[in-house]
């Protein structure tokens, strides 16, 4: 479906709701192929092509939203079923009313039809390369163990339209392709991943060197001490911590509930810790407007370690007395507003040299399994997977086993506890927010991964 024929089935949609209640629809179309490998065989394609309808209806004060897949045939029933709920419903006294008429802003078009129909044989390619780079690749070592890959290429596009009886309307659209895996020695795995905005910008051989690598020089890990350790984190960690600090910091609704650290106007985080929201910037992967049909702007949320901003929605803008910041989710009357398009500023540092300042630490690939503890100070715990090393005098002088972390977030980037930042942002983690590696003072780990 191409962007007028998204605009008109929401158009058909409003028709039907006509003049007996205010309506807001979303349609979308989105097509996603995935590759997979194991045992560094590729095992499975699979490819999927959908189109949905989600519906929102306001009568009478009472609120429903439903959604459908059979935008062919069902979007007189859609309706129906979203009156029908409406009418269970108390009175929304809430309710902040539909996002008035604006035009999307200035965002580059981050589509590349090459990725959004790529063919199996492409991802392929992909995977070709993740997976002879730990056959051949320089870290191999003649006669020593042979690395067997797993993961996965995806590839894919997705495009929305947005309408309302306020006389809202908005399209946009993305591309996205990501290639993930392992290399496995026995006893050891090493992980890396990419993701870019274009297949063909994917590099599957430099994604596999990097994970044999790690694999590779994992072999022999040793168990080391739990306790406070200064730790160089790699994007992926980074990314992680971006999601849970932001995620809850900087969400209105959790602001007004008291369950944010977040004070306004203070120096909470470190001088090097600027924080941007921005779904316009074309190295991000995403649509320009929110769920609820507001624009998108650039929004601080950090400057130089100062808390500058929230993300509001329209339900918290009007609770606060002020306007939505384009962050209104689908569900967003329990969750609150969330920014999903976050960038840290990169600094001046090459990752190496942020390495070779560690006196003694650890250099720590992922995270995983991570769970918010305590929302207030976002104390998060999870596990270390994927490469995890010793940091002595500035080297890498071995592979440590795999650790569980208890650690605030919020402590983690306070003032003076950033001691570099890399100049190497890109987009990692599973929400692909555009972030650098970090040399951080001091995380809390506490003990290995069986406890």
């Amino acid at each position: 479906m191409d962007g007028d024929l998204l605009l008109e089935t929401a158009e058909s949609i409003l028709d039907l709701v006509g003049d007996r209640a205010e309506a807001e629809v979303m349609v979308s179309s989105g097509r996603s192929a995935l590759t997979r490998f194991a045992n560094s065989y590729i095992h499975q394609n699979v490819a999927d092509l959908g189109h949905w309808a989600r519906l929102r209806v306001v009568a009478g004060g009472r609120s429903a939203t439903v959604g459908t897949s059979r935008l062919s045939t069902g979007l007189p029933d859609l309706v129906e079923r979203a009156f029908q709920a409406a009418a269970l419903r108390p009175v929304d006294p809430e309710w902040p009313g539909l996002a008035p008429p604006a035009p999307a802003p200035p965002h580059a078009d981050v589509w590349d039809e090459p990725t959004a129909v790529a063919p199996p044989h492409t991802r392929a390619e992909v995977v070709e390369g993740f997976v002879e780079a730990g056959l051949r690749g320089p870290n191999t070592v003649a006669g020593g163990p042979t690395t067997t890959a797993a993961g996965f290429c995806q590839t894919g596009g997705h495009e929305v339209a947005f309408a309302n009886s306020a006389g809202q309307r908005l399209y946009g659209r993305s591309t996205r392709a990501s290639v993930e895996g392992i290399h496995r020695v026995p006893g050891a795995d090493g992980g890396a991943r990419q993701v870019a905005g274009r297949v063909a910008e994917l590099d599957g051989a430099a994604t596999g060197l990097v994970a044999a690598g790690k694999a590779l020089r994992s072999i022999e890990a040793v168990d080391v001490e739990p306790g406070e350790w200064e730790v160089v984190l790699e994007p992926s960690c980074v990314a992680d911590v971006m999601k849970f600090l932001v995620g809850q910091g900087f969400n209105a609704k959790h602001h007004a509930e008291g369950q944010s650290f977040v004070r306004l106007g203070e120096a909470q985080l470190d001088p090097r810790v600027t924080i941007v929201d921005d779904a316009t910037d074309p190295r991000i992967l995403g649509i320009p407007f929110d769920a609820e049909g507001t624009p998108c702007r650039r929004l601080e949320l950090v400057g130089r370690g100062v808390c500058a901003a929230l993300a509001y929605d329209r339900r918290t803008a009007k609770a606060s007395g002020t306007e939505s910041t384009g962050h209104g989710v689908a569900g967003g009357e329990a969750a609150g507003p969330v920014p999903h398009h976050l960038f840290l500023e990169p600094g001046p540092t090459s990752p190496d040299d942020l390495i070779a300042s560690v006196e003694r630490g650890l250099l720590v690939t992922d995270f995983w399994y991570t769970r918010i503890l305590d929302p207030k100070t976002t104390v998060v715990t999870g596990l270390t997977r994927n490469g995890t090393f010793l940091v002595e005098d500035g080297r890498i002088t071995g592979a440590v086993r795999n650790l569980r972390f208890t650690q605030s977030y919020v402590d983690a980037l306070g003032p003076g506890n950033v001691l570099g930042v890399g100049n190497d942002a890109r987009l990692a983690g599973e929400n692909h927010h555009h972030v650098p590696t970090l040399h951080l003072r001091r995380w809390h780990f506490s003990g290995g991964a069986r406890g």
